[in-house]
Parts: structure tokens; C-alpha cells; sequence
């Protein structure tokens, strides 16, 4: 094993050391930031009742459905508007006009349209990535070396070639990153709306553990969530290394 996935492993493990020692020492108050051996119990016996993978399966199911809601567009707008200028004059503005709406701020409105079901949440984590998606999608093309493009033009290939061997591969490491980042959004957003109205997810099993005031099961919440998020990135990382080796292999 390299020394850098080594350095991987040791990161988390030596926080969760310093928290330990940290509780143990009564530097950190225990009712606040239990110890992480309380925390594990925790998270194992809510595995053990089966609510872990009940709300996991919820809010994963939530986050999937809305990262392809908002992804596909995403993505396929943010092509269009690297390649041709007047999509991009006309999607540029309206992107700069709406993306730093707060996401969060807005899911009343979409209890509004939607109803109380679970189409309000994935039109919550939609948004949030389409805009992810778009704006990376759109960089990863521009970055392109003319001269591919000019090759391509002087050949005179066929649309659908030019797109999946010119187009779609030259903006593939932007997607991917747009992607690992739209994750990360889609699970604070997925989670922020089962907040409210729900009676499954990990964002009702964190709202639920703060109204009872159960600490360490909160925590153990968390790590669900944390854990969840994760696995989501590495997957990615491994559909990356898969489809563009040459670009994993320079963070190696």
C-alpha cells in the first residue's frame, strides 16, 4: 500500500484518537461530543433494530432519484453551452440569476408544488445539481485544446462521432468532478427536506434524536450520513478511474 492511501486511513483515525483521548480527558464535554466507543455502540445497535437501513434506503433512494433528475439535464445543458455561444448567452445569465438562491431556503415552495410526498425532495436535490452539473459540464468543455476541435471540423465527422469522441470524453473529468460534488449537495439537501414532513430518512432519524435529546444517537445519525456520502464518492472515484485511467492515475 502506497504511503499516500496510508496517510488515507490514518487521517480519520487519528481524529477519532483526539476525540477519544479528548472526552476521557474532559477537554470536550461528554454530553456534548460523546466518547466515539459510545458513538460505535450506538450506530451498531441501530443497525441491529434495522432503522439504519430503513431510513438509509430512504434518503438513498431520495438522493438517487434526484441526482438523475438533475444531473442528465444538467449535464447535457452544460455541453451545449460549451460548444455553442448562444446557448451559453442564453443560459449563462439565468444560471448566475438563480444559483446562489439558497436551496435549503426555498423548500417550502416546493412542499407548495409538489405536495408533502417525496416529489417535494427530489426537486430539492435536482436543483441543487443541475447547477452543479451545468457549470462544471460547461468548464470541462471549454477546456478542450482547440486543436482536437479543429481536427474534428477539418475531418468533418459525423455529429454523433464528434460527440462521444471528442466532446464527451474532453469534458469527462469536469463531470466527474461535478458529480463527487453534486453528491455532497444532493445528500445536504435530501437530508435538509426530511426535516419536515417525513417519517423515514436520516434527516428525520437527526431530527428526531435532537427532539428526544439522544446525543450519541444523533451522532450515530451522522456517521449514517457521513458513511453514506462516502461510499457514494468512492463509487464515482471507481466508475473515474474506469472510464478516464490517465486522469486517476495523476492523483496517485
Amino acid at each position: 500500500m502506497s504511503s499516500t492511501r496510508w496517510l488515507k486511513i490514518a487521517a480519520p483515525l487519528s481524529l477519532i484518537l483526539l476525540w477519544q483521548i479528548a472526552v476521557s480527558t474532559r477537554w470536550l464535554n461528554p454530553g456534548l461530543f460523546p466518547p466515539p466507543t459510545a458513538i460505535a455502540a450506538n450506530f451498531a445497535q441501530y443497525a441491529a433494530s434495522g432503522e439504519l437501513a430503513t431510513n438509509a434506503s430512504a434518503t438513498l433512494s431520495r438522493l438517487m432519484i434526484g441526482l438523475l433528475i438533475g444531473g442528465i439535464p444538467g449535464t447535457l445543458i452544460g455541453l451545449a453551452m460549451g460548444m455553442n455561444r448562444w446557448v451559453r448567452a442564453y443560459f449563462q445569465p439565468v444560471i448566475a440569476l438563480l444559483y446562489p438562491i439558497p436551496k435549503i431556503a426555498i423548500l417550502p415552495l416546493f412542499y407548495f408544488i409538489f405536495g408533502t410526498g417525496d416529489a417535494a425532495k427530489w426537486a430539492a436535490v435536482a436543483v441543487g445539481v443541475f447547477f452543479l452539473m451545468a457549470i462544471n459540464t460547461e468548464a470541462g468543455v471549454r477546456q478542450i485544446e482547440t486543436i482536437y476541435l479543429d481536427v474534428a471540423r477539418a475531418y468533418r465527422i459525423r455529429p454523433a462521432t464528434f460527440f462521444f469522441r471528442v466532446l464527451l470524453p474532453g469534458a469527462l473529468p469536469n463531470i466527474y468532478a461535478g458529480a463527487k460534488l453534486s453528491i455532497g449537495i444532493g445528500i445536504v439537501l435530501a437530508v435538509a427536506a426530511e426535516y419536515q414532513l417525513t417519517r423515514t430518512g436520516l434527516g428525520f432519524a437527526i431530527f428526531n434524536a435532537q427532539q428526544l435529546l439522544d446525543v450519541e444517537r444523533l451522532y450515530a445519525a451522522l456517521v449514517a450520513v457521513s458513511l453514506l456520502g462516502f461510499s457514494l464518492a468512492a463509487i464515482v472515484d471507481w466508475l473515474e478511474g474506469i472510464a478516464i485511467p490517465w486522469s486517476a492515475q495523476r492523483r496517485t
